[in-house]
């Protein structure tokens, strides 16, 4: 499993090539958009940002999968926006917008799971790595 160290580390790097590239590369990994997700974190209280891919869009939703790898434990980042759903999200290097985030009901994730892993196959490996069912979130327009 990717250490807290390694998965800092890969996000470092992911920011670098955007900014070395002046956002000409790196907003595609392992053939899917990728995205910047800030959340709060939950104990600091202080932004928090990741590169994170989605595998689904569906109109303006965007589907992010909580996988850490087939971690056992769940990513720092699922956790945070569990607490606080606001988050801020860049899409493929668009302008930062506010979302709203939630877990995929079962019925969701029954519907969305099998359509991520038939185009990325890493997702069903990773959970046969972990005993957790991996979250799927759901990055929402806010309702007004």
């Amino acid at each position: 499993m990717p250490t807290d160290f390694a998965l800092k580390a890969m996000n470092a790097v992911h920011r670098s090539l955007l900014k070395l590239t002046g956002g000409r590369a790196g907003w595609r990994a392992s053939d899917m958009p990728v995205l910047q997700l800030t959340t709060i974190g939950r104990k600091s209280g202080q932004p928090r940002s990741v590169m994170l891919t989605s595998p689904i869009q569906e109109g303006s939703t965007l589907v992010v999968v909580a996988s850490r790898g087939g971690d056992d434990r769940h990513p720092a980042w699922f956790l945070n926006l569990r607490d606080n759903p606001q988050v801020d999200v860049s899409y493929r290097g668009e302008p930062i917008r506010q979302m709203q985030a939630r877990v995929a009901t079962a019925e969701e994730r029954g519907r969305l799971w099998p359509l991520v892993v038939a185009d990325h196959k890493n997702y069903a490996g990773y959970q046969t790595k972990t005993a957790r069912e991996i979250p799927l979130v759901l990055l929402e327009e806010p309702a007004n």
